[in-house]
C-alpha cells in the first residue's frame, strides 16, 4: 500500500523509491541502491533507493543543500559513495566507470569548459573524445552550432553564460548518449533557444533516451518531466508520476508542482519579510 500525503484536503498517494518502468524493460536506466554519502559527520545523501526506467524524463527536485548535487556527482563518477551502489543500464559505476561514462551526456550546473578553444573546436574535440570519426564530429558540430545559433568561431571565454551553456549541451549530445544528465540546463538561456532545447530533449525521450534533470524552475519540471522525486536533508521524500502527484486522488483537484513541493518540504513562509519592507 503506497504512502500518502494530504494536500489541501486531497489525498495524494506517493510511490517511494520505486517507479514503474513504462518501457517494459526489466533493467532500469538508473538505479540507486542504499546510496549514501558522508562528508565527515555530515550525511549529504542518506540511504536512498530509486529506480528510473528507460526513456523517462525524470525531474530531481530539492531545496538548496538537500543533496541533489552530491547525488549527481556520484552518478557521473566525480565522487564515490560512502556506501551503496549505483547501476547505470545494469552497469555498476564503481566497477565499470569508463563504460558508464561512454553512455552518459552531462551538462553540469557549474561549467568548466576550455576557454581558449573556439566553440566549434570544443565541440569537435568533445566528439573526438567520445570516439566519433572526424567527419562525423565536424558534421554534427555544424548542426549544433546552426540549430542553437552559436557563433562557433568565438573563443569560449568571450561567450555569454547562456552561450556557454548551449556549447556544453551540444558537447553532451554529440555522441548520442543513452542517458542525459542535466543540472540547471536552462539557466541564462534565452527563450528561443530554450524552446529548441526542450524540443530536442522531448525527441530524445521519445527515441528511448533517459533524461535526469535537476532544476529549481518548477514550471519546466512540471511541463517536461513525466516522473519526479523530491529530496530533502539527503532523503527521498516523494517520487512518482508527475501527473499523479499534481492530480491527487480527487480528479477534480489540481495542484502545481510548486504547491506539492512546498507542502512536502514543509517551507514556513510566515514572517518571511525584511523589517524595512512592509
Amino acid at each position: 500500500m503506497p504512502d500518502s500525503i494530504i494536500l489541501d484536503g486531497a489525498i495524494i498517494h506517493t510511490v517511494k523509491h520505486s517507479m514503474e518502468n513504462s518501457s517494459g524493460s526489466k533493467t532500469p536506466a538508473i538505479q540507486f541502491e542504499n546510496l549514501t554519502r558522508k562528508f565527515d559527520n555530515v550525511i549529504a545523501v542518506d540511504n536512498i533507493n530509486l529506480s528510473i526506467p528507460k526513456g523517462c524524463f525524470f525531474g530531481f527536485l530539492g531545496p538548496n543543500g538537500a543533496g541533489k548535487s552530491t547525488t549527481i556527482n556520484m552518478l557521473i563518477g566525480l565522487i564515490k559513495p560512502t556506501s551503496g551502489k549505483i547501476l547505470v543500464l545494469g552497469h555498476d559505476i564503481s566497477k565499470q566507470r569508463i563504460d558508464v561514462k561512454r553512455m552518459l551526456g552531462i551538462v553540469p550546473e557549474h561549467l568548466n569548459l576550455y576557454d581558449r578553444l573556439k566553440g566549434r573546436e570544443y565541440l569537435e574535440f568533445s566528439g573526438a573524445l567520445y570516439g566519433l570519426k572526424r567527419e562525423e564530429a565536424i558534421s554534427r558540430t555544424r548542426e549544433i552550432l546552426s540549430l542553437l545559433e552559436i557563433d562557433g568561431e568565438k573563443f569560449i571565454t568571450d561567450l555569454s553564460l547562456g552561450m556557454k551553456k548551449k556549447v556544453s549541451l551540444g558537447a553532451a549530445l554529440l555522441h548520442k548518449p543513452r542517458i542525459l544528465i542535466l543540472d540547471e540546463p536552462f539557466t541564462s538561456v534565452d527563450a528561443i533557444s530554450a524552446r529548441k532545447i526542450k524540443d530536442i530533449l522531448q525527441t530524445m525521450t521519445r527515441s528511448g533516451v533517459t533524461i535526469f534533470m535537476s532544476s529549481h524552475i518548477m514550471e519546466i519540471i512540471e511541463r517536461l518531466c513525466n516522473q519526479v522525486a523530491i529530496i530533502h536533508y539527503g532523503k527521498i521524500l516523494l517520487s512518482g508520476s508527475t501527473q499523479e502527484l499534481l492530480r491527487g486522488e480527487r480528479k477534480d483537484t489540481h495542484h502545481t508542482l510548486e504547491e506539492v513541493f512546498v507542502d512536502i518540504v514543509g517551507v514556513d513562509s510566515e514572517g518571511a519579510n525584511l523589517s524595512w519592507i512592509k
